[in-house]
């Protein structure tokens, strides 16, 4: 698996280096829709299904995992695979690893409660456990940082993101 997935990258790598307009693009759309209470279903174009709701705190049901845990679900998701590609990539072989993602939150944000306190997380917290044959602890600590850097999740996360809002209404 580690030779496919070296191979891969470097195949794509190589490409974008030589066709560097066709690096950039806009990421395919998902759309989410309010159904019963504070459940929603969001679709992608290839048919992905997620489905979140909301704790019964705030009006949800509390029978699915909020949008927010679906946030540092994809924050540890995407960390953990660019560890598999750069670990593919450096030819580091036997590689384990665990990301945990916990984030410090003020529910005053959320709720409108005090304008000065933010509605997400205030820091978020990404936590990796890696081993690897022969690796040295100081390879694995780079190994574990150059994933968070280059993880677009992180990446994006830690700064200022422009976010264009549309509201047409039906």
């Amino acid at each position: 698996m580690t030779d496919a997935i070296r191979a891969a990258v470097e195949s794509a790598s190589a490409y974008l280096t030589e066709h560097p307009d066709e690096a950039a693009y806009t990421d395919s759309a998902v759309t989410a829709v309010l159904g019963d209470g504070l459940h929603v279903r969001v679709t992608g174009p290839a048919g992905e299904l997620l489905e979140t709701d909301m704790p019964a705190a705030v009006g949800g049901s509390g029978t699915g995992a909020s949008p927010g845990w679906f946030f540092r679900a994809s924050l540890a998701a995407c960390v953990a695979s660019l560890v598999g590609m750069r670990a593919a990539q450096l030819g580091i072989e036997g590689i384990s690893c665990e990301v945990e993602v916990d984030s410090a939150s003020d529910d005053r944000g959320i709720l409108g409660i005090d304008p000065s306190v933010p509605a997400g997380p205030a820091s978020i917290r990404i936590g990796l456990r890696l081993s690897a044959d022969d690796a040295a602890p100081a390879d694995l600590e780079a190994l574990g940082r150059w994933s968070v850097e280059h993880c677009p999740v992180s990446e994006a996360a830690g700064r200022a993101v422009p976010v264009d809002v549309d509201v047409t209404p039906a």
